[in-house]
């Protein structure tokens, strides 16, 4: 065994005159973001935007997208200071099909393909079965899953003639179910049945789809949830937020970017072999298997 320039070289003697050398530790993961085109949905904030802005920073060029045209501006201007990818913004409604037909053609119109697809949503309302109306239910339906339904089938006709990568963000909830979110644990498991199923239909087009599900990242819904979780008990936020921390093996939230380099590989030539599986972010959290 040698130690060389910090790495460590095994070598072996062969029975002939060939030495093997092993470099452990050395190897070249080019993710080849460079030039790719995504489409990052939900990205004014939150988990949305991290993952535009990593993907910018790898060259990408991306279309942000959400409701909020100030926030998409604001954030437009702040991924293009990178100086990396290229951002361009589009206002849409993700619960409209008319919208997210603009929103696909625009960015096929501005970037030429589409070589990326990050669906995301904001989550659904908490509460209880019996606390939950038929507009909630249908609300969330339209919001959490036929969205990212009718994103894929828009993107396809693109995709389909060079491959791509689909990424549907998901939540924990796809494992063990979160008490006092009904709504995101049905809609969340159809995600991860829509994915898998894809996985086999898109394969022939080397298009890879995965479902990546965070756990409690630091972000506004997570405060949003542990809000809730202080008033149900009647305790302070703080001591909310420090009972949840608790229930996590690393013992943290997690940050947005660490979510974000995740979906990163997902998206890159380093994963290329990778397709409807389901990715956990949650720092241990769950313990289901």
């Amino acid at each position: 065994m040698i130690h060389k320039k910090g790495f460590i070289v095994e070598q072996y003697h062969m029975p002939c005159e060939y030495w093997l050398i092993f470099t452990i530790g050395v190897v070249a993961m080019e993710l080849n973001l460079k030039g790719k085109n995504a489409l990052v949905i939900a990205s004014s904030q939150g988990l949305g935007k991290a993952v535009a802005e990593a993907l910018v920073v790898e060259g990408a060029n991306v279309v942000i997208t959400s409701r909020d045209e100030v926030k998409l501006q604001q954030v437009q201007e702040e991924l293009t200071r990178v100086n990396k990818g290229h951002v361009v913004f589009f206002k849409a409604d993700i619960t409209k099909q008319e919208d997210i037909q603009s929103l696909v053609r625009f960015t096929v119109e501005t970037f030429g393909s589409i070589d990326i697809l990050v669906n995301n949503a904001g989550g659904p309302p908490g509460g209880k079965f019996e606390e939950i109306t038929d507009d909630q239910w249908q609300g969330a339906f339209e919001l959490n899953l036929l969205s990212y339904i009718r994103l894929i089938r828009e993107v396809l006709p693109e995709m389909k003639q060079q491959g791509g990568r689909i990424i549907n963000i998901a939540s924990t909830s796809i494992k063990q179910p979160i008490p006092g979110l009904i709504l995101s644990n049905t809609f969340r498991l159809g995600i991860v049945g829509l994915t898998k199923t894809l996985a086999v239909e898109l394969a022939p087009y080397n298009i890879l789809i995965n479902t990546v599900a965070p756990g409690r990242i630091s972000t506004a819904r997570t405060q949003h949830l542990d809000r809730l979780n202080a008033e149900r008990q009647g305790i302070t936020l703080e001591e909310a937020t420090a009972q949840s921390k608790r229930t996590i093996p690393l013992g943290r939230y997690g940050t947005p970017e660490e979510f974000a380099k995740v979906v990163t590989f997902l998206v890159s030539d380093a994963s290329t072999y990778m397709t409807g599986s389901s990715f956990m972010v949650d720092g241990g959290m769950v313990t289901a298997i």
